[in-house]
């Protein structure tokens, strides 16, 4: 079985972080078509503590629109944020998680730690009820006690 490190704390709190940039992101698309602008990705940008210039921005956008159609999706953004992100042994367990799952979950449906819990006994990892909590509250955006399962995909695209 897979080695579980003692304490998930340091990667429930990156996939924490991952959650505030989904909000951050979903906060300035104005028009909630998972896209945004230079504009709207500066005002991200100052919303998460930073203040960069025109030029940065710029730049951001070059680095990170790589379909190059003027705008970064959700998932360009949450890459260009994350990619020296190291979210440990979840990257994989979510990644292998979200396949398991996605066969009987509806785009709109809630995902909870009892149902993550119930799809690793197929992963062979050691993770408890509690870690699964853990992780699920950790991608809880309205303190439901539940995942989105959009969320739950935003996160595991983000990974790939």
């Amino acid at each position: 079985m897979a080695q579980v490190p003692v304490s998930l704390s340091t990667e429930t709190e990156a996939l924490s972080h991952l959650m505030s940039l989904v909000e951050a992101f979903r906060a300035f698309d104005g028009d909630n078509d998972g896209l945004i602008s230079a504009a709207e990705l500066g005002g991200i940008m100052g919303s998460l503590g930073y203040n960069p210039s025109e030029h940065d921005v710029k730049t951001m956008m070059q680095q990170g629109d790589t379909n190059r159609d003027g705008l970064l999706s959700i998932v360009e953004f949450l890459k260009m944020n994350t990619q020296d992100m190291d979210l440990g042994v979840l990257g994989p367990f979510l990644k292998n998680a979200f396949t398991l799952l996605e066969a009987g979950v509806e785009e709109d449906d809630k995902v909870t730690g009892e149902e993550l819990y119930g799809v690793i006994g197929d992963m062979e990892m050691e993770l408890s009820l509690d870690d699964c909590q853990d992780i699920i509250a950790a991608m809880d955006g309205d303190g439901d006690g539940c995942a989105s399962f959009e969320d739950f995909k935003l996160v595991v695209q983000s990974l790939l």
